[in-house]
């Protein structure tokens, strides 16, 4: 799936561009890295700041996918994150599409 290769390869305009330019995302992580978003950042440009963020800091992080489903509409994805050093983690993402762009993506983990 293009979303893991451009994730991976830390390739963030080839990521940025499978969403719309008003995209949103949800994350647990963005609540606790930045509290002040309330875990949600609107547009591409926010979730650049967020991703290159991730991939400074975060130099080894990779997701290896484990599950996909998906329709027109969703994508349901399941994958391992894994950063060197820490313990991997169960993730689950569902990616909302409309006219074959991502317009709002929301991730699950304990």
């Amino acid at each position: 799936m293009q979303w893991f290769e451009a994730f991976n390869a830390k390739q963030l305009d080839k990521l940025l561009n499978l969403y719309t330019e008003d995209a949103e995302h949800f994350s647990p992580k963005l609540k606790i890295r930045q509290p002040e978003t309330h875990g949600l950042v609107k547009g591409r440009e926010a979730m650049r700041v967020w991703w290159q963020d991730a991939f400074d800091r975060l130099p080894t992080l990779h997701y290896n996918v484990k599950t996909l489903t998906a329709n027109e509409y969703r994508v349901f994805m399941e994958y391992t994150r894994t950063v060197q050093g820490e313990e991997d983690m169960h993730v689950a993402e569902v990616l909302e599409v409309k006219d074959g762009k991502i317009v709002a993506s929301r991730v699950f983990h304990g």
